[in-house]
């Protein structure tokens, strides 16, 4: 095994095999939700949930046969599959049932004498070698495992309500943990579809931290005689719920007393949870009238303040890192920005206004210890690391799938023109983020508001198009791991590296049809100069959005290479790499030949009509570009061919329809 510690977490071999038997502790309010996430993700192994009382027992079971009857009546899920989910639980409030089982989450009460004994009985009936991690939300590692005979192999996992939905899990790295078992927790999260963030050992490690102050701020807000919904609805602006809608929901006040009280004894009275909160069971809410602009202006002011004070805090002490947090405040938490994304389109000058602001009205809470610039100053959707002299460059926006928008764009770019001068790096693989898929195409951003105007959504393609015109250029090989499904702009994306490797079982597709538009960034132009053998198959691509699975793509020589799993991906990834480095690359110009397009009706996957005037414009732009003898201008066709799709009838159907969660209907759009 690697003793490196990788950004990715599924980059190295691992450390311990996938868990076959897990038990939760704790069947109350979150446990069966970690539970059925676990059995959801793992549908093969044994699961036991184990509760002092039978009735949050049988509630437990109850709950995860309703989260697969829900899921079946969605259609997320067919019957066989939730009663694989659900064969192999077992709730009990027999502790011995955990023997056995290679990972016991304990997810009782957040109370650190409880859990301490729950940790006991737990080691008295595991082996020594088995997995222990605690959902705390607030308590110390070092604390809860204090008393452990084998604390080396515990862990906190924190998870998130819903927690069988909520991706978030932070992983608090602790001194007293064996080197081996933050990258293994991390590697088992990730691998079963959640998104694993790094926190430090401290009280309410880094999310609750802002959480936790957020809520209190707004409990202390209501001194300034806003009600708790005029304040929710300030809150809003920042944030999908407000603050005292979550703690309604979640039944949240007694939290915030835990772990404001945790805090204000740790690190001074200014973490003090409101006084309000002992008296009151329930917010209320509804509707009500706005807060005049002054207080509306106080409110605003002091989330925003209290949200950035403990971000700088946090990056000060070493809690997290930036993007984690920022990642982790709109994924887990739900902010419309993560705090640091906040500073930035706030600018300097009014972030110095609202912590100033801050200190003022709020003596004690941190600010800033740097410039402000310097908090900025890191990657947030991709991560970076070292593979022996290659740079390995993950897309992450799992929230989205990976899909490329501007800021993602922006930072391949710069990690890429920082390294490729560099004599120590060979080249660079980009792999996606998690098992899932390796980018799910392209946001549509502002291209709506462009919309019948052919320029500008021509200017809009080519802007989008500035990595990939930078990958044509580049000297040193760039190869594109898929690991999973690869759409629109992220195919085009890994056309225009060099070379493609793919897990088994990963498809292509460019969808774009179906929102009755063409590529826009090269996938009419590159495959049939790059692969003219395969001409015929992106015909139907193009044309009716059919997808093209990894095997497949290895036949017609557009994978140079297929892997069963994400460690044999990346060796894959740089042994194409490797090759390509010694080999001279082959130009792009000069004319090639096509084959005839079907002459009949354009369908899509589904069966349902395209428009005909779209698929006459993309067949038309197809044969000139493939006319062209420069590749340059072939790529300026289409650009310009992707704005005539911009100003049809079916682009605004299929693009409205997108934004509205519908099928596009293109039959009277022609």
């Amino acid at each position: 095994m690697r003793s490196k510690t990788y950004h990715n977490p599924l980059i190295g071999a691992p450390a311990l095999p996938v868990p076959r038997r897990v038990a939760v502790i704790g069947a109350g309010a979150i446990g069966p939700d970690i539970g059925y996430y676990i059995k959801s993700a793992l549908p093969g192994i044994s699961l036991v949930l184990v509760d002092v009382a039978q009735q949050a027992v049988d509630a437990a079971l109850a709950r995860l046969r309703g989260y697969t009857e829900k899921a079946c009546a969605r259609g997320k899920m067919t019957p066989a599959q939730a009663a694989e989910v659900l064969a192999r639980i077992e709730g009990t409030t027999d502790y011995d049932a955990i023997k056995g089982s290679d990972w016991v989450i304990e997810a009782a009460t957040e109370n650190l004498p409880l859990k301490q004994r729950i940790m006991a009985m737990i080691e008295e009936r595991v082996a020594a070698d088995a997995v222990i991690s605690s959902n705390s939300s607030s308590l110390p590692a070092a604390r809860m495992f204090a008393q452990m005979r084998h604390p080396e192999r515990a862990a906190i996992t924190h998870f998130f309500a819903p927690a069988w939905r909520n991706p978030v899990v932070e992983v608090v790295d602790w001194s007293g943990a064996a080197p081996w078992l933050v990258p293994h927790l991390r590697r088992v999260l990730c691998e079963t579809g959640k998104l694993p963030l790094a926190s430090a050992d401290v009280p309410c490690f880094m999310l609750d931290r802002i959480f936790d102050n957020w809520c209190n701020e707004a409990a202390l807000l209501l001194g300034t005689g806003a009600s708790a919904a005029q304040i929710d609805a300030v809150a809003r602006e920042y944030v999908h719920a407000g603050p005292f809608f979550v703690l309604n929901l979640a039944h949240g006040n007694p939290i915030i007393i835990e772990t404001n009280t945790l805090q204000a004894d740790e690190e001074g009275e200014h973490y003090r949870p409101a006084p309000i909160f002992r008296s009151v069971d329930r917010w209320k809410l509804g509707d009500a009238p706005a807060p005049d602009p002054a207080t509306a202006a106080a409110i605003r002011d002091r989330l925003r303040g209290i949200y950035l004070s403990q971000a700088v805090d946090i990056l000060d002490r070493g809690i997290g890192d930036a993007a984690d947090l920022d990642l982790g405040c709109r994924v887990a938490l739900g902010f419309r920005q993560g705090p640091i994304e906040l500073m930035r389109s706030l600018g300097e000058a009014e972030t110095q206004r609202i912590l100033a602001r801050l200190a003022a009205e709020r003596p004690g809470m941190p600010q800033p210890r740097r410039a402000l610039a310097d908090y900025q100053d890191f990657e947030g959707h991709v991560l970076v690391d070292d593979l022996d002299g290659v740079k390995l460059i993950t897309l992450r926006r799992p929230e989205a799938h990976n899909a490329l928008h501007d800021g993602m764009t922006d930072e391949v770019l710069r990690v890429i023109k920082r390294f490729e001068q560099d004599d120590a790096v060979e080249g660079f693989v980009i792999v996606g983020y998690g098992s899932r898929a390796f980018c799910a195409g392209a946001d549509i951003g502002r291209f709506p508001a462009l919309l019948g105007d052919a320029d500008a959504c021509a200017q809009y393609a080519r802007d989008c198009a500035r990595l990939l015109v930078h990958l044509d250029a580049m000297k040193k090989p760039v190869v594109a791991a898929l690991n999973g499904m690869v759409l629109g702009g992220g195919f085009e994306l890994a056309m225009r590296c060099h070379g493609l490797v793919a897990l088994r079982g990963a498809y292509m597709q460019l969808p774009e049809i179906t929102l009755g538009i063409v590529p826009g960034l090269g996938a009419m132009v590159l495959p049939y100069r790059r692969w003219p053998n395969a001409a015929a198959t992106f015909h139907t691509m193009l044309r009716g959005a059919t997808r093209l699975k990894a095997e497949q793509a290895l036949e017609l020589g557009i994978v140079d290479a297929l892997a069963d799993d994400l460690p044999g991906l990346i060796d894959a990834a740089v042994g194409t790499l490797k090759a390509l480095a010694r080999q001279e690359r082959r130009s792009l110009d000069g004319p090639v030949a096509l084959p005839a397009f079907s002459v009949e009706p354009p369908r899509g996957p589904d069966g349902a009509p395209l428009s005909a005037e779209v698929v006459t414009l993309l067949e038309r732009c197809v044969r000139d570009a493939a006319a062209a003898e420069h590749f340059a201008d072939a790529l300026e066709l289409g650009y310009r061919a992707f704005g005539a799709s911009g100003c049809t009838a079916a682009a605004r159907e299929g693009i409205n329809a997108f934004g509205e969660g519908r099928k596009a209907d293109f039959s009277k759009t022609g």
